[in-house]
Parts: structure tokens; C-alpha cells; sequence
């Protein structure tokens, strides 16, 4: 049986939340892409959003992020509402974006592109030139190409850069879409490991899009979706065959 988005779990109820979306709804001009869609990402957990293609997750993302501006409903991190805050405002006051297609910059080096992730801080580092060892930690590959240009990585250094970069802005919350998609398996583990790692030694949330099982599994908690709204929501953990059919199967 779906557990439907209506379904409330009462130990995510009791967790703190750091993002809050409430009765959304967008539109492309005249077109109702997310109807009355509500979702939230506790405090230190991985949500996971999943769907089949052109449902709205993308949308969904962009209208958090206030790169589309919704008709209704409301969005509150952190406790407050950023309905009408610029992108960037939404950046410095903690929100890191990896959107699909990982939009590294070509023509800067590793490192540079690291470096840019500093100005998504509300406030900056004595150093603006160092990249702290966390990132290492997290993303061993990139340490030995710091000085290569970011368009010569593969898809999946780009991917891990592309985090990386979003990192190194603090982000209190960590929005990602589709980071495994037309990446090699052995670095969709890599992938994987880092994010569930980010998790549990920084405290950051994390709100994923993503259609790879085994990655949707690490998250603590899901939501699916259909015709651009929330039809199904739960643990991950009790995450059945019908949900992952009419879902994640292509």
C-alpha cells in the first residue's frame, strides 16, 4: 500500500524543520505545472523527491531555489519565509544549489571554481584563497586537479565539483538534481558516500532529486511525485516495490 502525502510520520513532525513548502503552486504562463504541492526537509536529514521525467521535480527545485516565482503557497527556511528573496539572497542565507547539467565553469580551473563557492557566504573567510580539507575529505579526486580546467574533468569530477562548490558556500541546506544522472556507476558510489556523509558529520540537510534506487535509499525520507503534485511521501526505509514501479521504473 502508498503511503500518501498526507500521511503524517509522527518522529519527522517532531524533528525541527529546515524547509518548509506549503500548498505550492507554479505556473509556465498558463500551464499549471506544481499544483498544491507541500514537502519538508528536517533539520539533519536526507529527503529524497522522485518521479518520472516532466512531473515537475525540476520546477520544484527552481521555485525553492526563487529562480520561478510561484502563484500561491508559501516556502519557509530556517523558520522564516523567502518568498520574494533573490536567488542569491537565498544562497547567502544558507541554501546551496547543484542544478542538472552541474554548471561548472569551463574556463576556470578546479580550484577557481571552488573558490567562487565562497561568495554564497553571508559572510567571508579570512582566506579567500584557501579550500579547506573537509572538501578533500569529501572529494578526494579533486585535490590533484586543482589547477585543471573544470571543462576537462569527466561528468563525474564535474559532478563532484559541483557539490564541492556548493559546500564551500556553508549551506545550512543542500539542494541536488539528479547528480548521478549519465555518470559511470563506480562514481555514483563515490557520489553517494559523500552525500550521506555530509549528512551525518555537518548537519546539513539535503533535498535530493534523483532516479538511481540504490541512491534514493540513503535517503531518510521520500516523496513522489505525479502530475506535478505530492501523491506519495514516507520513510525511505519502508519504501515498497508499487511505490518504486510506478515511480522510479522507466
Amino acid at each position: 500500500m502508498v503511503q500518501t502525502a498526507t500521511t503524517l510520520d509522527p518522529a519527522a513532525a517532531a524533528t525541527p524543520l529546515m524547509l518548509q513548502v506549503s500548498d505550492l503552486n507554479v505556473y509556465y504562463g498558463e500551464s499549471h505545472i506544481l499544483r498544491n504541492v507541500d514537502l519538508s526537509v528536517p533539520k539533519g536529514e536526507m529527503v529524497c523527491l522522485i518521479g518520472r521525467n516532466g512531473v515537475g521535480k525540476t520546477t520544484l527545485l527552481k521555485t525553492i531555489m526563487g529562480l520561478l516565482k510561484p502563484r500561491s503557497g508559501n516556502i519557509v527556511f530556517s523558520g522564516r519565509s523567502i518568498l520574494g528573496k533573490t536567488p542569491d539572497q537565498r544562497a547567502r542565507l544558507g541554501i546551496g544549489y547543484v542544478p542538472q547539467g552541474r554548471e561548472v565553469i569551463p574556463r576556470l580551473t578546479v580550484k577557481e571554481n571552488l573558490l567562487l563557492g565562497y561568495e554564497a557566504r553571508a559572510e567571508r573567510p579570512r582566506n579567500t584563497q584557501a579550500i579547506p580539507e573537509e572538501i578533500f575529505e569529501l572529494f578526494p579526486v579533486l585535490k590533484d586537479m586543482l589547477w585543471r580546467m573544470g571543462g576537462d574533468l569527466s561528468g563525474g569530477q564535474q559532478q563532484q565539483l559541483a557539490i564541492a562548490r556548493a559546500i564551500m558556500g556553508q549551506p545550512q541546506l543542500l539542494v541536488l538534481d539528479e547528480p548521478t544522472e549519465g555518470i559511470q556507476p563506480s562514481i555514483i558510489l563515490d557520489i553517494e558516500s559523500a552525500v550521506r556523509r555530509i549528512v551525518a558529520t555537518t548537519g546539513i540537510s539535503v533535498l535530493l532529486v534523483e532516479q538511481h534506487l540504490h541512491f534514493v535509499r540513503q535517503a531518510d525520507r521520500y516523496y513522489a511525485m505525479q502530475k506535478g503534485g505530492i501523491v506519495a511521501s514516507g520513510p525511505t526505509s519502508e519504501l515498497s516495490k508499487e511505490v518504486i514501479q510506478r515511480f522510479l521504473a522507466v
